[in-house]
């Protein structure tokens, strides 16, 4: 028994080390941003998508600041989902300063359809422009040149889909530093994957790619009946090596409001775990590798930590899950450097192992969820 117990420790910290250094590393430590210019005579139009209820506050501020992107010919699509905060009245009077400004007013949504899913559908099909760039309404642009940097993989390498990255706002307590840790582990794996050339997921506050594409795919087809998923399972179902990739660049990024108490946020990740469910085989299996390998690690090495009586042991496993940790701290600055300009990722350890409980409980808890709900 013990020593099944010792194989399984060295192949799930065998497991975890290769996908920090090989898989996630690619991201920390090879990826280097190379502006390639573009020709900007006859730019392409971009038309920036925004599906939202009851999101009047953010949309005041939202709204201005993306009229001032630093790019020639672009809309915005604001999709109003039968809100009763007077976002329509907001959106009216910002049309009359902002004439690219476009509102979408939805009184009801059919039955057979989830309604963010429908919302963006009516945005999409109402918008100008073949290039869309989507996000949030509690999102914001960190630069004024967010629409070129992330629509350019589609406008000028022929790609179909455009993967970007999305931050949450930094602030004090225990919760965002969570939110924070497991944002970073999730752009590890869209962008690590996606440079790989093996794309599976997409994060919709940030996510660009073609109209006619999606008026090919017949839209959410499939998906209609799942809450959540408009942007990763799209992604999932049509991402390829040949047809996306990845925007990493500081100005490239957006950053959300983070939810401020733990019942919000365990609502948006129940989502998130639901709609993971259908995602396809092979890549499940991408994320329960390491997930899976995760917990064998961690379980093991404790198992071993309380029930060795002689030192050898005890330090041997000390001194992997040090090792691992050191890697893991350097994984994490290193992408988030590239992602976001700044390297700033303490406590790395406590909230991975943090992490590792709460996957495993909500995670399958949102799994095996029958219903969700967007607001």
């Amino acid at each position: 028994m013990e020593n099944i117990l010792w194989l399984l420790f060295f192949i799930a910290a065998a497991t975890q080390f290769l996908y920090l250094t090989l898989v996630f590393g690619r991201v920390a430590f090879v990826y280097k941003f190379v502006d390639k210019g573009e020709d900007e005579k006859k730019p392409e139009g971009v038309s920036v998508i925004i599906a939202a209820r009851n999101e009047r506050e953010h949309l005041e501020k939202l709204i201005p600041e993306l009229f001032r992107q630093d790019y020639p010919v672009f809309e915005v699509v604001v999709v109003n989902d039968r809100s009763t905060d007077d976002t329509e009245g907001l959106l009216r009077e910002l049309s009359a300063h902002f004439p690219l400004l476009r509102p979408v007013n939805i009184r009801y949504t059919p039955d057979h359809v989830t309604a963010k899913k429908y919302a963006l559908t009516l945005g999409i099909k109402v918008s100008k422009h073949d290039v869309l760039l989507l996000t949030d309404a509690d999102c914001k642009p960190v630069s004024t040149k967010w629409v070129r940097l992330m629509s350019a993989p589609v406008r000028n390498a022929n790609k179909i889909f455009a993967l970007g990255h999305g931050s949450y706002l930094n602030q004090p307590g225990i919760l965002n530093k969570m939110i924070q840790f497991e944002t970073m582990l999730t752009a590890l794996y869209c962008f690590s994957f996606g440079l790989w050339r093996a794309p599976f997921m997409g994060i919709g506050r940030n996510l660009c790619y073609r109209k006619d594409f999606f008026m090919e795919q017949k839209a959410f087809k499939n998906l209609w009946h799942i809450e959540g998923g408009d942007d990763d399972l799209f992604v999932n179902r049509h991402a390829n090596k040949k047809n996306t990739a990845v925007v990493i660049h500081p100005e490239s990024i957006t950053v959300s409001i983070p939810k401020t108490s733990f019942r919000d946020y365990l609502v948006q990740k129940n989502r998130h775990f639901h709609a993971g469910k259908y995602y396809k085989p092979k890549d499940k299996l991408k994320l329960g590798v390491y997930s899976f390998s995760h917990l064998v690690f961690w379980g093991t090495a404790l198992i071993v930590l309380v029930n060795s009586r002689s030192w050898e042991p005890i330090t041997l496993v000390i001194g992997l899950i040090l090792s691992r940790a050191f890697l893991q701290y350097a994984v994490m600055k290193g992408a988030r450097k590239k992602l976001e300009g700044a390297g700033k990722v303490l406590w790395t350890m406590f909230f991975d192992l943090m992490y590792m409980i709460y996957f495993w409980i909500v995670g399958t808890k949102g799994y095996l969820s029958k219903t969700v709900r967007w607001k």
